[in-house]
């Protein structure tokens, strides 16, 4: 993975010199709230409803044992002994005390680590395939790639005020995981007939109020102009994107606004005279960037079945055909930790946990761990003989619910519990619908579900692709939720379907409930949910959901999640 060097050491200290100063006179009012403001927001500095919430920059969702070790460290000194992954590989800490925060980043420092490009209107931090180096369907690995526009973008002055914030997501493999289609600008690492490396861009994706999936503005761009082409496209946004409305402020709105065809003139038109730039990559600075990411020490193995001894542990086939994902090298497999397990917020780690991952990382995957955009961790590298001890010892830590894919695997911000955007609690919600469909056994037969949920219209739950979403709205001062399906991420990605009216929290394990009944009456053979939800249409669903009343009960967790 890539290590600063002496310019990012210099960087990162002084910026946290400028931040501490800054800190020092807001609190000694010297700085009004407005002023500080933007100053904190450039160090991933948030105010919410109960404190402040810290957002740390994971990029590309890459981690060492030791820097995992770090958010361990911040749990325990800074905040209540637990961070929230979130869906943008990064960590976030929601109980931080602002006088602490130039102490933070000045551990983080210590292992090449900030809070840079986590907030503002800037580029935001890049992302990723989790599985990037690793997975058996990969045409290239894309990590070089994000590493050199996490330095071209970091800092880069013409980008430090956009109209809004703006997303980058790469990915490299056969299969998308990295949810391209949604971002401002999504990158397909691919080789054209001749085999030359190259790029598919697309432009205009997002969620949020404005729900859009992106357009292909050019089907292959040599690898060398990726950054004199984003530079080409950001120059577009930059000069024509709204600053007197940030509703329609992102880059998804310019291009409804003026048409594909004539915003990828516009770059065209604006390339050309960046193409041959300094800018322009070469095959020295490609292979230095490179070089951070070696293959690691793998053993010539040979490829195991892993059940063999464990052929009566359904539990642990159950983990294997859920969290366990095939690996390039033969002999190895990529392990997903669930931070899903029912009763807990998702994405949420004790600090406790966090240790463990590091340490599980140096014993079994080379010192090196990824965050998903699911909000889950991954071990990359783990040897095929040592799964079932793998299992055993996540197991007891509460890391190997075997659900990855499946209902309880949810997407879902931390809402209005901490959030004071949120309009909803989203998390008393995925509480009551995991512990409503807890049973395994019934999740593995109804399949693969992605139930994606937000507490506001900003989308930070990702909704609007799940198969099943779930947004929080406000009705004359109380909080319900819209439903909506038939969204999904990946190669087919589409946005979801409302099906009619909001409901109340009480309702929602029921209405949950009400359209897996639907599904699991009409499947036929093989057929996921979405499958089904493509073929007959929103019709049969918002009928059956409906067609009674819903009544109102105790929401289980409610009183433990308030």
């Amino acid at each position: 993975m890539y290590r600063y060097d002496q310019y990012d050491h210099l960087i990162v200290r002084e910026r946290i010199a400028q931040y501490r100063d800054q800190v020092a006179r807001r609190l000694n009012d010297e700085l009004a709230e407005e002023e500080f403001l933007p100053l904190r927001l450039q160090n991933g500095l948030y105010m919410q409803r109960h404190a402040y919430m810290l957002r740390i920059a994971v990029p590309y969702g890459l981690l060492s044992s030791a820097q995992m070790r770090m958010f361990g460290h911040i749990a325990r000194k800074y905040d209540r002994g637990y961070g929230h992954f979130t869906t943008r590989q990064n960590i976030q800490f929601n109980w931080i005390e602002l006088e602490h925060t130039p102490d933070i980043l000045t551990d983080l420092a210590s292992v090449e680590m900030h809070a840079i490009q986590t907030s503002g209107n800037c580029i935001r931090n890049i992302t990723t395939d989790e599985f990037a180096g690793v997975a058996a369907d990969e045409h290239i690995d894309p990590r070089p790639f994000c590493e050199v526009l996490r330095q071209w973008s970091t800092f880069h002055p013409e980008f430090a005020a956009l109209p809004r914030k703006f997303k980058v997501a790469i990915n490299g493999a056969v299969e998308d995981r990295a949810a391209i289609a949604v971002h401002d600008i999504g990158l397909t690492v691919l080789r054209n007939e001749a085999g030359e490396i190259g790029f598919k861009v697309m432009v205009g994706g997002g969620m949020g109020r404005t729900p859009i999936l992106g357009s292909v503005v050019r089907e292959f761009l040599p690898w060398q102009h990726m950054l004199t082409y984003i530079e080409a496209i950001m120059r577009v946004y930059n000069l024509h994107g709204r600053r007197d409305n940030k509703y329609k402020a992102r880059i998804k709105i310019l291009v409804k606004a003026v048409g594909l065809e004539e915003f990828a003139r516009q770059v065209e038109q604006e390339w050309t005279d960046l193409k041959d730039s300094p800018s322009t990559l070469t095959e020295e600075e490609m292979a230095r960037i490179s070089a951070y990411f070696p293959l690691p020490a793998y053993e010539t193995l040979p490829s195991t079945d892993p059940r063999a001894g464990h052929e009566d542990n359904k539990a642990f086939a159950n983990w294997l055909q859920r969290n366990v994902k095939p690996h390039k090298v033969p002999g190895y497999s990529a392990v997903v930790l669930s931070l899903k397990k029912p009763g807990v917020p998702p994405g949420d780690a004790t600090a406790a946990q966090i240790d463990f991952v590091a340490d599980m990382a140096d014993r079994y995957s080379f010192g090196e761990l990824r965050v998903t955009h699911e909000q889950n961790l991954v071990l990359a590298d783990v040897r095929q003989s040592d799964l079932f001890t793998v299992w055993q010892q996540v197991k007891a830590q509460g890391l190997a619910t075997p659900n990855i894919g499946l209902l309880t695997d949810m997407i879902c911000c931390p809402g209005g519990d901490f959030c004071s955007l949120a309009n909803a609690k989203s998390i008393p919600i995925a509480a009551a619908i995991a512990h409503r469909f807890e049973n395994i056994d019934f999740q593995h037969d109804i399949g693969e579900i992605e139930l994606n949920m937000s507490g506001c219209i900003n989308a930070c739950g990702h909704h609007h692709v799940g198969t099943i979403g779930i947004l929080g709205v406000d009705k004359d001062g109380s909080e319900w939720y819209q439903v909506s399906i038939g969204g999904a991420q990946g190669n087919n990605s589409a946005i979801g379907k409302i099906i009619g009216p909001s409901f109340s929290a009480h309702q929602m394990p029921e209405v949950i409930d009400r359209l897996l009944q639907v599904y699991v009456r009409e499947r036929t053979e093989e057929e996921r949910f979405l499958d089904t939800v493509q073929r007959l249409g929103v019709a049969p669903f918002k009928e059956h959901v409906y067609a009674t009343p819903i009544a109102s009960g105790a929401l289980v967790g409610e009183d433990e999640y308030a």
